[in-house]
């Protein structure tokens, strides 16, 4: 019950916490000599982009508990599907483990489709929707790449394909 009523107040500021604590962290690492983007960059970013979603889901939660009163206790969370969340985990840990031999781009392009695939309703697996996804799997993983390499400096593994 109490899950149910303080959930997203509690997750919000325990979100809220670790990227107070994580912002904190990454202020303290060392500045780089010869990259104009140093260690702490991506901390600090993730942490920031932490932060402000938490906040967000804060302000969403009281904003609905207001309008809401206290029918937001009543409420019957959703029914998990336990299928697409252990096939999520497994697609999760294989991507890590196949990231540094096959390659950021080539480990990347498998684990989007294949995600992609297990979230995707059974109506929405079309020919021409895997298609429409294929697309941008390849379209988002090319500019994720070409954005660290170039835009960040920062070299991704390329495995088996060497750019």
């Amino acid at each position: 019950m109490f899950w149910k009523k303080y959930g997203d107040y509690v997750t919000s500021c325990f979100f809220i916490l670790i990227s107070i604590g994580m912002y904190m962290m990454a202020v303290a690492l060392p500045k780089s000599k010869i990259m104009s983007i140093g260690p702490d960059f991506m901390p600090k970013l993730v942490s920031t982009v932490t932060g402000a979603l938490a906040v967000l889901l804060l302000v969403k939660t009281i904003y609905k508990s207001r309008k809401n009163g206290s029918a937001t206790a009543e409420e019957s969370p959703e029914d998990c599907d336990y299928k697409k969340m252990l096939s999520s985990l497994i697609l999760i840990l294989i991507y890590v483990f196949i990231f540094q031999p096959a390659g950021f781009i080539l480990a990347t392009m498998l684990y989007l489709i294949c995600q992609f695939i297990v979230l995707a309703p059974p109506p929405e697996r079309t020919k021409k929707k895997i298609i429409g996804l294929v697309i941008i799997d390849v379209v988002f993983t090319l500019v994720v790449f070409y954005l660290f390499r170039y835009g960040f400096e920062i070299v991704l593994p390329a495995g088996l394909l060497s750019i």
